[in-house]
């Protein structure tokens, strides 16, 4: 009796320690934007930022350190070779980091590397141009590059094959111009490419509209196509067309998430997982990402680990069509 005693205060205890560490918040938190600051993945370490501290679910902001280099392929190297069980640190991801994934860009780590947290929201690709461009409509911007693929300067969010340079291949194919004859300039992040397009460096910028929104406000910036199934809801974006409606059936949703080290412990994960599942379920999250210009897509733990991998599966056969990688 006293052993059966002995054994269910142990077992209390134990439930009782486990409950505190689920409760406790990470120390030092933060999100890193695997790009230079202005881009997606800026915007989306902003958004948890903000949304964390307001649900209260954090006591103090977390802090947003930036790391460039390869699309997000040097922050994710760094967070599994190098700080792979950092319970505090987040990194953000979006579906152009799934789609280096599966052209291998990351390097010697594949997509079952990290553990996939919280997917969201959601973007859409873009073309976007300046306002004083002759380019007014997509069909401007296609009869240019059937007339002359390599004179359209066209700025892209990295190289050859990423998610940039996809959603105009893409649109190249569908008009049947090949895309390896288009003039890329590669770059890094939304923020540079939005530098260079009113800087005057590119007539064309391969982006998404979440990026391009504070620059549709100001005037300076006019979107040629947005890569919608129908157009979005929204004052700064309701009258932008999309590319289907003018007859170029290109669809590129950019789910935007964020993923942690290998070795989190299943205590802090659990802890960010929770966390997100009460701010997808908030109609005050729902609101803030709807500022971000984010659309709704709501995503954790397996569920999300089973859509990442199956976005990386059909994007190898998407890389696979345009010789990015072989078969």
């Amino acid at each position: 009796m006293k052993t059966s005693m002995r054994t269910l205060l142990l077992t209390a205890s134990c439930l009782m320690l486990a409950g505190q560490a689920l409760a406790d918040e990470p120390r030092r938190p933060e999100c890193i934007a695997p790009a230079a600051p202005g881009g997606g993945f800026d915007l989306t370490c902003k958004l948890a930022q903000s949304a964390l501290v307001e649900s209260k679910l954090l006591k103090s902001p977390m802090r947003v350190t930036y790391m460039p280099g390869g699309v997000g392929a040097v922050a994710y190297n760094a967070v599994v070779a190098q700080r792979p069980s950092e319970a505090g640190t987040i990194t953000a991801f979006s579906s152009g980091s799934l789609l280096n994934l599966a052209q291998g860009k990351f390097g010697r780590f594949d997509e079952n590397a990290v553990k996939w947290l919280a997917g969201v929201g959601t973007s859409y690709g873009a073309l976007a141009v300046r306002k004083d461009s002759p380019f007014k409509t997509l069909d401007d911007l296609v009869k240019a590059l059937k007339e002359n693929p390599g004179k359209v300067v066209i700025g892209s969010g990295g190289t050859v094959g990423s998610q940039d340079w996809m959603q105009t291949a893409l649109i190249a194919r569908a008009a049947g111009i090949d895309p390896r004859e288009l003039r890329y300039v590669a770059m890094e992040g939304g923020g540079e490419l939005a530098t260079a397009l009113l800087g005057g460096h590119i007539q064309v910028a391969s982006t998404d509209i979440s990026d391009s929104v504070p620059h549709i406000e100001s005037g300076d910036m006019r979107i040629l196509a947005v890569f919608s199934e129908e157009r979005l809801p929204g004052a700064n974006v309701a009258e932008i067309p999309t590319a289907k409606e003018q007859g170029y059936d290109v669809v590129w949703p950019v789910i935007r998430g964020f993923y942690v080290g290998p070795k989190v412990s299943d205590e802090a994960y659990t802890w960010w997982k929770n966390s997100f599942d009460q701010l997808l379920a908030s109609e005050d999250f729902a609101k803030l990402r709807e500022s971000r210009e984010l659309y709704p897509f709501a995503m954790t733990g397996d569920e999300l680990d089973a859509y990442v991998k199956k976005q990386v599966a059909q994007y190898k056969e998407l890389a696979q069509e345009f010789g990015l990688i072989q078969q």
